[in-house]
């Protein structure tokens, strides 16, 4: 009996070990396919900000070796963006033996709609909120003030931004999730939601930067997408445990 445990936990990390290398050779070569590319991808993220520059005014790099490395890891990052579906399969392929026929219909729709809200946070952020927030930054900077952003500094700017909204759009999936599990219901939600909305507009006004825009910009969508959440949860039912599902039987 000892010797068949080990045997499967050898199996299983031995399959753990081959699904982490598939995503980590997909990552590579996406990045491979993007690296000639990179200048022109910098270039995209880049405009939201370049197009709303006073004229004459450029982005710089105070740092001698950054127009080289910054496109790179931009590129990087990208790979990894464009990767993440096929991550997701690898890991639902990976834990969808030990899953019942009920979980594995659940899994499954989570797994695609979270890979799309998330595509769709980053091109919210990128064709909604960088706009806005931009023009308000450049127009309320002193009229005696010089604006050059640094390359490296606008990078980690925007990459913070595409990781809050990407994963603040996973609202409607926490909640099913949640919900799922029986940790809270759509009625128990319903009820609280006015302290919600007061949350999620607390939440925005930390994890964006300290202008209005983009806290507002952040929040309505995550009010509206909690509400998709609650809706969708309605057709779920709770995870029975064992006890319970030998109960019924």
């Amino acid at each position: 009996m000892a010797n068949n445990s080990e045997q499967s936990l050898m199996s299983h990390l031995l399959e753990l070990r081959a699904r982490i290398l598939r995503c980590i050779i997909c990552v590579v070569v996406v990045f491979l396919a993007l690296l000639y590319f990179s200048n022109d991808i910098y270039r995209i993220v880049a405009n939201p900000l370049v197009s709303q520059l006073p004229k004459g005014s450029i982005m710089i790099a105070t740092d001698i070796a950054a127009p080289f490395f910054t496109p790179i890891k931009l590129t990087a990052i990208i790979a990894l963006f464009v990767s993440i579906p096929y991550i997701l399969y690898q890991v639902w392929a990976f834990v969808a033996p030990a899953l019942y026929q009920q979980e594995k219909r659940l899994v499954l729709p989570l797994v695609i709609s979270s890979t799309t809200l998330f595509y769709l946070g980053i091109a919210f952020a990128y064709f909604v909120v960088f706009p806005l927030a931009f023009y308000f930054f450049i127009n309320s900077a002193p009229a005696d003030v010089a604006i050059n952003t640094d390359i490296t500094k606008y990078l980690d700017f925007v990459m913070t931004l595409f990781m809050v909204f990407g994963i603040s759009f996973e609202v409607p999936v926490a909640i099913v999730l949640l919900c799922w599990a029986g940790v809270t219901s759509p009625q128990n939600l319903k009820k609280k939601r006015p302290y919600i909305i007061v949350g999620v507009f607390a939440i925005a006004m930390f994890l964006t930067p300290p202008d209005v825009f983009s806290q507002t910009l952040l929040a309505i969508p995550m009010c509206l997408l909690f509400e998709i959440g609650v809706f969708f949860a309605q057709f779920y039912r709770p995870k029975q445990t064992d006890d319970e599902s030998q109960s019924i039987e």
